[in-house]
């Protein structure tokens, strides 16, 4: 009988670690309703609409950056993508900060590379899983333009809607591993590309290892090039943390730092949480007080995230304005100076090639820096134009003078405005602790910058 008893506790499953500070920390059992942003995103998104998007769409900004705002993405939570190489716990770490082990909702997770897919974990009113084509083709959700990538992504795109807490406030991107000897086309779809997109539209980017995967290939680097200019929303978690003893852990966050150092070109390297994320106890022996320590750190950091949703927001929609105004300048200086160098007998293609082939003789690029106030770090790449000149002819532009009308207003005016006083305004409004619902269309009319009670005159 002692046998048995022996064999029954040896075959018993992990002891659970306790989940009570996930809970308090992400705030998942309180049960005041969540604020009210309506009034705010009916207001974004009519200052994205009119003062925005005709200026983005007269001078095809979509076609220099791929990146066009839909209602959707405006709406939408906050979103956290998980990226690293494969079967380093990125599954796993969703399943755990959602509490899905064991039940029907949990994602699948083993030592083999068992995430193909692109999967979107959003909340809905029951378990339900969504086709990638069904979400591309539903305009309400913001993967829409997710269409671009071909129907051999659509395939490897996948949403599972789960009726939990957290996800009414954010929503969890997990993406396949990263296998250095695959090659991209091996993929069947623009790997690379796709996870530009999210990127793009990530509010916090969790980049997983485990102590044995820190070596870093060209997929790796090239991932890591795509971040450049995100540094602020990156967290490197070194994973599975536990199953190391302390001088071997302490060798392997140098190894980690030693990889990444030239691949993160910052003053301020990204913070970097060591820990091991799922539900079983932390392996005896090791320091169990400092896990948990950088543990609650990163829900805290998820959970700040969260509660920033609406400034995140209305920050992307003007950081996205600025550069919409900095490419119709340059658009307009190209034409303005292919107009000025163009005679009677001129050949128009060979005058442009000239422009676009050398701008810096031309001075495009300077006189926008002298002229307007705009950041010579938020200048675009004088590559990008020819291509993007090479689809589109300088003769089906417009200059920036030409773009006004009676009632409408000129279009530069406009988007200008919005940049100086409405988006910050709006801004001013939340941080200041006024109610949000507040600034509805119905009491501010949509047509004119809210006025800010708050500031001193």
């Amino acid at each position: 009988m002692a046998s048995t008893a022996e064999e029954v506790e040896d075959t018993s499953e992990p002891t659970k670690r306790d989940r009570s500070h996930l809970e308090n920390t992400l705030k998942l059992n309180e049960d005041k309703p969540a604020d009210d942003f309506s009034g705010v995103l009916q207001r974004l998104r009519k200052i994205y609409h009119s003062s925005i998007k005709p200026l983005e769409q007269s001078y095809r900004y979509n076609e220099l950056r791929q990146h066009e705002i839909t209602d959707g993405e405006i709406t939408s939570k906050p979103m956290v993508l998980f990226l690293g190489p494969w079967s380093v716990g990125k599954s796993s770490m969703i399943n755990y900060l959602l509490g899905l082990d064991d039940t029907p909702y949990q994602l699948y997770t083993g030592a083999e590379p068992t995430t193909s897919e692109f999967t979107v974990i959003m909340h809905g009113p029951k378990l339900k899983t969504i086709e990638g084509i069904v979400m591309a083709a539903d305009s309400a959700r913001s993967f829409s333009p997710l269409e671009k990538f071909g129907q051999n992504f659509l395939e490897k795109l996948i949403g599972i809607e789960v009726p939990h807490k957290l996800l009414e406030r954010v929503t969890f991107v997990d993406t396949p591993g990263i296998i250095e000897n695959r090659k991209q086309q091996e993929r069947g779809y623009p790997f690379n590309d796709v996870c530009q997109w999210f990127i793009d539209r990530a509010d916090l980017i969790f980049v997983v290892f485990d102590p044995t995967k820190l070596d870093v290939g060209l997929e790796l680097e090239m991932l890591f090039r795509q971040l450049k200019g995100r540094e602020s929303q990156i967290r490197i978690i070194l994973n599975k943390a536990d199953s190391l003893a302390t001088q071997e852990l302490m060798r392997v966050y140098g190894a980690l730092f030693w990889s990444l150092a030239p691949l993160i070109n910052v003053t301020e390297p990204p913070r970097v949480y060591v820990s091991s994320f799922w539900p079983h106890e932390y392996h005896p022996d090791t320091h169990k007080d400092l896990f948990l320590k950088e543990e609650i750190s990163l829900l805290e950091d998820l959970n700040q995230v969260i509660e920033n949703r609406m400034e995140n927001k209305i920050a992307f929609i003007r950081q996205h304005a600025i550069r919409v105004r900095i490419h119709a300048l340059l658009v307009d200086r190209y034409l303005q100076t292919y107009k000025d160098k163009m005679t009677f007998f001129s050949d128009g293609e060979l005058v442009f090639r000239d422009i676009v082939e050398d701008p810096d003789k031309f001075f495009i690029f300077k006189s926008i820096l002298a002229k307007t106030n705009v950041s010579k770090f938020d200048l675009p790449n004088r590559e990008a134009y020819k291509d993007f000149f090479g689809i589109n002819p300088i003769t089906s532009f417009k200059l920036l003078s030409q773009q006004c009308s009676y009632m409408g207003g000129c279009f530069l005016e406009k988007i200008e405005k919005a940049i100086t006083r409405e988006l910050p305004d709006l801004l001013g409004s939340i941080g200041l602790g006024k109610k949000p619902n507040v600034l509805s269309c119905d009491i501010t009319g949509c047509g004119e910058t809210p006025k800010n009670r708050y500031r001193k005159p």
